[in-house]
């Protein structure tokens, strides 16, 4: 196993160990929230406005961390700060101390996320970005599973919420002490950039069309919660059965990441393309379809969320030179994420006026994906044909 190798999987148990603790604690957050006394409102706009600071503190963090060249130290305060926080949620007294803790929570993961994708991105030239950030995404899910079932155990043998959030104290001290080795191990991990393809300086012109296909993406595909309410509401699943549905969609997740990661690599955007173009059919199968095709219909929206945080993060690595490849990832995860609460904010607006409208709007966002995709796919051949990048 070659040093990149084992900095990628490094990085993938650390991911691993912090979604084990964050999305353990996500799980019993709105419960939680209900036990203080909050309002549904407010259980809402801690999660919408938590969501939404976390992805546009994102830029700022890139920008930072290519000016300074300091990717490990903000990593590392992202990761304090987007860990510390869900134990601390166990000795929250109100509402409002727990509001602000998931919003701290979130904003310590967008502060982490730019330059932690950046020296990933260094490591994942020797085999593939789309392979390196498969691995990364496939290790994730493992955590995204295990978390909230470590959680219902607690639970299930009379724990309380705040025992619950104790817990979690173990994987998130575990993930720090991964990422020091990480760190003691590869201090300046620019040097595992291996490409000699990109001779330019700054963002080619193509990433900025690369941000319209993430646009239409993130704008059209629905939060699992939205989808989850539906089939409840709806009565095509038991309440119970949902959770397991979330299940099979982290599983599919992880699997279709290492699948379009290794092929990206190969076959370039136009993997990209086929992977907008199953995971779309999740909509109809989801909110028009009987319990069949709602099983169906999470399975491939776990492909759209594996080919995102696999292929799509894979993608940045192509449009931007090593010394601005913060911004770059910066740049990228405040569009989708701006982008994503407002597709998510729109469609839960119209499933209140028509669900069929959900779905028409899903399908046009991802096919007017496919096309722009399509677009960047013969400017990439007619790029390479000339045998430069620029």
């Amino acid at each position: 196993m070659n040093r990149a190798t084992k900095f990628i999987i490094i990085l993938g148990i650390v991911s691993l160990l912090a979604d084990m603790t964050y999305e353990g604690a996500r799980g019993i957050t709105g419960p939680f929230m209900a036990f203080l006394g909050a309002s549904a409102f407010m259980v809402g706009f801690a999660a919408g406005f938590g969501e939404l600071s976390g992805y546009l503190i994102r830029f700022l963090s890139g920008y930072v961390s290519d000016r300074t060249g300091r990717y490990w130290f903000i990593t590392f305060a992202g990761y304090i700060i987007n860990l510390i926080a869900v134990p601390l949620l166990a000795f929250a007294g109100n509402w409002q101390v727990a509001v602000l803790l998931i919003i701290i929570e979130r904003m310590g993961k967008g502060l982490r996320t730019p330059p932690r994708d950046a020296i990933l991105s260094y490591a994942s030239s020797t085999m593939g970005h789309g392979t390196g950030f498969g691995i990364h995404e496939a290790l994730d899910q493992i955590g995204a599973v295990a978390g909230p079932f470590i959680v219902f155990m607690v639970l299930a043998l009379g724990g309380g919420f705040r025992e619950g959030f104790l817990v979690l104290a173990v994987p998130a001290v575990m993930a720090l002490s991964v990422l020091t080795a990480g760190y003691l191990l590869f201090p300046r991990p620019g040097e595992l950039e291996t490409s000699t393809r990109i001779d330019y300086t700054s963002f080619r012109g193509s990433y900025w069309i690369y941000m319209l296909a993430v646009c239409f993406i993130a704008l059209g595909y629905a939060d699992f919660p939205l989808v989850g309410y539906h089939l409840g509401v709806s009565g095509v699943l038991e309440p119970s059965m949902i959770p397991v549905l979330y299940s099979l969609a982290m599983l599919t997740d992880a699997v279709s990441a290492l699948i379009f990661g290794r092929y990206f690599d190969r076959y370039g955007f136009r993997v990209m393309a086929l992977a907008v173009f199953i995971s779309m059919l999740y909509a109809p199968l989801a909110f028009l379809g009987g319990s069949l095709a709602a099983v169906t219909g999470a399975a491939l929206w776990g492909v759209g969320m594996g080919a995102q945080e696999s292929v799509m993060r894979a993608a940045v690595s192509r449009f931007s030179p090593p010394e601005r490849r913060g911004s770059a990832y910066g740049t990228f995860n405040m569009v989708f994420g701006v982008a994503w609460f407002s597709g998510s904010l729109l469609m839960g607006y119209l499933y209140g006026v028509w669900i069929p409208a959900v779905v028409l709007f899903s399908v046009i966002t991802q096919a007017a994906a496919i096309a722009v995709i399509a677009g960047i796919e013969r400017m990439e051949g007619k790029i390479l044909d000339k045998g430069r990048w620029y």
